[in-house]
């Protein structure tokens, strides 16, 4: 009886550890929407993704040398790039959103980006229209229209902007999905710093106004820096503890925690039209990863 006590309360514990590891990406992504508030104002958002880069490719080569350079060579030089374009224009909306939409609006729409990955997965990888990745996306166009509005509010460009991200995102984990079978995840995030940096630094330093940061942006530049990586790292961590039906409900916590700071710190309001929209959104996308991770282990 105590032998079968155990792994049950090893369960518990992974549970517990692994909704810790998804608060730490929750923070890493709120402690990231201030810092682009905070530099957005001096800064174009193009300089902001220069910085993250430039403050992320040192971490990644000392990383690389501990471990050998060799282990980051990648077999699909070409799907790098390409993947990489497409992350990048999310990470480019997503700070434009930032800079234009209270933190709850932005954090809602982009819990849309599941959504967008199983629509083009089943578009362009042959994965099957099942019935609830369906309702995961009925319910997240639904969302979405809750949110917007549209015909009754004017929908705005930064809405827009977002949404246009979420859907590069989820192209990119489509794309990131491919890759996996020949790179490892490292190879891909080391890869990641690298490609972006051109595609964020010509365009800051050529086309826009170069701002060179002051001392007091510092802090600031360093958390977005260190966020991106820490996020992500946190969220790997959070999955190999426990199933995806944990995780996502934690990783939820994400939008009452931006409206708070909203709130408290740009004397934002949150409308209660996206709260039920991102409700609608999270349901759909809970209830697909539940059946997922049931059909999975059946």
């Amino acid at each position: 009886m105590a032998e079968a006590s155990q792994p049950a309360e090893a369960g518990q514990e992974n549970a517990i550890l692994a909704a810790c590891w998804v608060l730490g990406t929750a923070a890493s992504f709120i402690l990231m929407m201030i810092a682009v508030r905070e530099l957005s104002t001096d800064m174009s958002s193009f300089e902001l993704l220069s910085f993250r880069s430039i403050i992320g490719i040192p971490v990644m080569c000392v990383v690389a040398w501990y471990m050998g350079f060799h282990h980051v060579r990648t077999r699909r030089a070409g799907m790098q790039v390409a993947r990489n374009v497409v992350h990048f224009g999310g990470q480019w909306a997503w700070v434009i959103g930032i800079m234009l939409l209270p933190m709850a609006h932005v954090t809602a729409l982009e819990f849309t980006m599941p959504m967008w990955t199983a629509i083009i997965a089943m578009l362009f990888l042959g994965e099957r229209a099942k019935s609830h990745r369906v309702l995961a996306i009925v319910f997240g166009l639904a969302g979405v229209l809750v949110i917007l509005r549209p015909g009754i509010e004017i929908v705005t460009e930064g809405a827009l902007i977002v949404l246009l991200g979420a859907l590069c995102y989820g192209a990119s984990n489509v794309m990131m999905k491919s890759l996996t079978s020949d790179d490892a995840p490292w190879v891909i995030v080391f890869w990641m710093q690298i490609i972006q940096l051109p595609l964020a630094l010509l365009p800051a330093i050529f086309y826009f106004d170069w701002v060179w940061p002051g001392w007091a942006d510092a802090p600031w530049l360093l958390a977005i820096g260190v966020t991106g990586m820490t996020a992500h790292f946190c969220l790997a961590k959070a999955f190999q503890l426990a199933d995806a039906t944990v995780c996502i409900p934690v990783d939820f916590v994400r939008l009452p925690l931006a409206a708070i700071i909203g709130w408290l710190l740009y004397s934002e309001s949150v409308s209660i039209w996206v709260l039920i929209g991102a409700v609608l959104i999270f349901g759909g996308n809970y209830y697909s990863v539940w059946r997922e991770t049931r059909d999975g282990k059946g």
